[in-house]
């Protein structure tokens, strides 16, 4: 079965994800994040780059409250093509499988598998392939930019969820998404709103991929 990927963003008006030094918590608000929850909840898996693991030490949880009593645990999976993911990270833990382009080595009870790669980062193709060995059938990326383009690039976003904040960051700040090479508009990946609404003083657009 095909693996469903969303890409989840938590941004400015104007696309960022931190500022210059990397201060981040928090861009949207309470709402927000407890609807970020929610999505977690509703996909197997949530995948972030190393960057989101040095610069943020998160948990990848589903916390929900009484809400999320009953609600089973995502694997946690980490791109680290040069494994620097720190032994006290809070991911390295079970339930985390860590993708690397390098000789693995222990990184606390985290899984951590070899994969393919190019220019020394795992392809997404053998990104896919571990997911899908391990029963996948829908991840949820969560950050940072490099992977989000790398995912984009390769046509393998299937729903954007994107909660925007009313505040502007500006030029200095972190975009959501990298570059993506594009030479032409033409070639920019097309997507169809399927919603828009309020979430506090936040926005949340969904989108699906036009293909």
């Amino acid at each position: 079965m095909p693996i469903k990927v969303t890409l989840k963003l938590a941004t400015s008006l104007d696309g960022r994800i931190a500022m210059p030094s990397g201060e981040s918590r928090w861009i949207t608000g309470e709402a927000a994040r407890a609807q970020g929850h929610r999505l977690r909840a509703a996909h197997e898996a949530i995948l972030v780059g190393v960057e989101t693991v040095l610069a943020d030490d998160p948990e990848l949880t589903v916390r929900l409250g009484e809400e999320g009593r009953d609600v089973a645990q995502p694997l946690r999976v980490v791109l680290d093509s040069r494994l620097r993911t720190p032994s006290s990270a809070k991911v390295a833990s079970g339930n985390t499988l860590i993708l690397t382009a390098t000789e693995p080595h222990p990184v606390g009870s985290a899984e951590v598998v070899r994969v393919a790669s190019a220019d020394g980062r795992p392809i997404i193709e053998a990104i896919i392939g571990a997911l899908s060995e391990r029963n996948i059938t829908s991840v949820l990326i969560e950050g940072g930019g490099q992977v989000a383009a790398a995912f984009i690039s390769a046509g393998c976003i299937d729903r954007l969820e994107w909660f925007r904040a009313p505040i502007l960051l500006g030029a200095e700040g972190r975009p959501c998404i990298a570059g993506l090479a594009l030479a032409k508009l033409g070639n920019a990946p097309k997507f169809r709103r399927l919603s828009a609404e309020p979430l506090g003083d936040d926005l949340w657009e969904r989108y699906e991929a036009v293909r």
